[in-house]
This record gives C-alpha cells, structure tokens and sequence, in this order.
C-alpha cells in the first residue's frame, strides 16, 4: 500500500517551519551586524559646515573664518513696525450712483478710474449723479471708502 497523504503533509509543514526559523534567524544576525550599539560616541558625532552640510570631519579652527558682526544689527526682538504717516491726499471724482432713500452710492476716481463706496455719513455737502466732488479715502471692511466728500469748485 501507498503512503498516506498526511503523513506527506506533515513533512512539508516542518520543512516550511525549519526554513522559516532559519531566515529569522538569519535576519536577527544582520540586524545585530549592522547594529549601532557598538560604535563609539566618535563614531556618532556629525559636524556642520558653515554651508549647512553635515560632514563627519571636524572643523579645522585655523581655516574658520570669522565674520565681523556690529553690535547694532543683532535683533533680539521682533522691530516694531514704524508708524508711518497717513497723507491725506484729496482725490477728485464723479458721482456715477448714489441712492438718497438708502444712503450710500459710488464714487469714479478721475484719475485711477476705480469705484470707491460712499455713506451718507462721510458726506459734507449733500451729491448728486454725475457730481463732480473731491474726497479723501480710508480702508473699509470691503475695501476704500469715501470720507470728507464734497462738491468740486
């Protein structure tokens, strides 16, 4: 009689787990070769050139050159932003819109060509469409408003 098919089985699976214990076996022993465990603290150190790349020579003191720093341009501190000063240029305009009822309209900057927003409240003399008027600007939540307007002479 013929050999019993689970005995032929049984012989592939120890040879599998035999085959599988020598690899892992064999990993452990590379692992511990290339093993920083045993390098010594020289072996470790890495330096920094004054370029910013990393080198494992250290640096020669005779070559470092040294930088002459002035006192006065060492920042400990965020420098304060400079309060610059506001002009307050007079800007011309027509009135291309302006809504009574509502209290608001649109300025045409003669000479930029942009739409600036007007209120009621940053008016002076009471406009018109199509009045010509000087104005001073001021940033809004959306953008420039009109402040200071009034009637061109």
């Amino acid at each position: 009689m013929g050999r019993s098919q689970q005995s032929f089985n049984k012989k592939e699976i120890e040879k599998k787990k035999r085959k599988k214990k020598l690899d892992k076996e064999k990993k452990r022993e590379e692992r511990q070769s290339g093993s920083e465990k045993g390098k010594s603290l020289d072996d470790m150190i890495a330096y920094v050139d004054e370029h910013g790349n990393i080198t494992d020579t250290p640096p020669d003191p005779e070559e470092r050159k040294k930088n002459e720093i002035e006192l006065d341009d060492i920042m400990i501190n965020v420098p304060k932003k400079e309060e610059l000063e506001e002009v307050s240029k007079v800007r011309l305009g027509t009135v291309t819109f302006f809504n009574d009822s509502k209290g608001y309209g649109f300025i045409k900057d003669l000479n930029t060509k942009e739409s600036i927003f007007v209120h009621v409240n940053g008016l002076i003399d009471p406009v018109k469409e199509g009045n010509k008027v000087s104005f001073e600007t001021e940033k809004g939540h959306k953008g420039l408003n009109a402040i200071k307007v009034k009637l061109a002479d």
